[in-house]
């Protein structure tokens, strides 16, 4: 395997993924289709492009566009999408467009030329676990029972690929995620909008009560899951990718500010989220047995505080979206 299309690299975890396989297999080149909406970003890429990092400006729905790109390489990671549970609340339909029609585009070129294709998506799908009382986790065999038109999406999106291998042959892994958080993630983003808020002088925002809990896991972490996953992953099966993060969304705020030297309680609960989901929480441990895969990023608190440099020191990196993401924010009173 020589080379790779991935689909949304410019976005966060596909950059991500990007730059992990740029300094640690030099080996691979690097085909990467991105529509750069507002979550794809060319400075997230702009100093890797040359010989090894391609970008290609489109759309994975474009039938003509992906069979091309398909063809000239050998395997698929398929990162792109639309992934703001606030946003497909407002307006499915992107959603729906990338999401599901993206993805039939992509298995429909992979299985016409028979090249390898691993597809990213979500412990999101799996809906919500009780938020005590339990000690229950998302494995590869939970129910699918998604709560909000993103997460439908990707559901559809992760069942259209196991149809695919079924009955087309397609030579296909699904891996579905925890949490990510790191570094070039967009400021809409729970972490990354309280600690531009703070830096620009605003106050965070805290959803509700802020008990909803998520099993947070560092990108590059992820970005390493996927690499075992692609070269060693067993072809057909699912692998959830988790770091035993879990934390509430209070406990992850009140963190940022105590490392960011604010008082405790300098934030603002807002209006929450229809159909919050509760908790996530994954079993790991199919990967870890199989693939030999472990999460370095295992001190949140230290991780945290990597991310938090980032963002201080990349404050041209965000700067010009903040006010747009805040009105918008704002206009739903969160």
């Amino acid at each position: 395997m020589k080379k790779l299309l991935i689909t949304g690299g410019a976005g966060f975890i596909g950059s991500n993924f990007i730059r992990y396989v740029y300094r640690y297999h030099p080996e691979i080149r690097i085909i990467v289709l991105d529509k750069l909406t507002y979550a794809g970003n060319y400075k997230n890429l702009a100093a890797l492009l040359g010989d090894r990092v391609e970008l290609v400006v489109g759309d994975i729905s474009d039938q003509p566009l992906v069979d091309k790109l398909v063809e000239r390489s050998e395997a698929i990671v398929h990162f792109a999408a639309e992934s703001h549970n606030d946003n497909s609340l407002s307006n499915p339909w992107p959603f729906i467009q990338t999401n599901i029609i993206g993805t039939y585009t992509l298995i429909q070129a992979a299985t016409k030329y028979h090249k390898r294709f691993h597809h990213i998506s979500t412990d999101e799908v799996y809906g919500d676990l009780p938020l005590s009382g339990s000690n229950e986790k998302f494995t590869p065999i939970s129910p699918y029972q998604p709560s909000s038109p993103y997460s439908a999406s990707k559901a559809s999106s992760d069942m259209l690929v196991r149809a695919w291998i079924r009955s087309f042959g397609l030579q296909a892994t699904i891996s579905n995620c925890s949490n990510n958080y790191g570094p070039y993630q967009h400021i809409e983003k729970f972490i990354p909008r309280q600690i531009t808020n703070i830096l620009s002088g605003r106050r965070p925002k805290l959803y509700g009560s802020g008990s909803n809990i998520r099993d947070w896991i560092h990108v590059n972490d992820h970005s390493a899951a996927i690499w075992d996953i692609l070269t060693k992953g067993k072809i057909g099966e699912t692998y959830l990718i988790g770091a035993n993060g879990e934390m509430s969304n209070k406990a992850v705020l009140e963190m940022i500010l105590k490392l960011m030297k604010q008082p405790q309680n300098a934030y603002d609960i807002v209006k929450d989220r229809p159909g919050h989901d509760l908790r996530y929480a994954i079993d790991a441990s199919k990967i870890r047995d199989e693939l030999g895969w472990q999460p370095l990023y295992t001190d949140f608190q230290s991780g945290l505080q990597e991310t938090i440099n980032w963002y201080m020191d990349h404050q041209d990196w965000w700067q010009m979206d903040k006010n747009k993401v805040e009105m918008t924010y704002a206009r739903n009173n969160q």
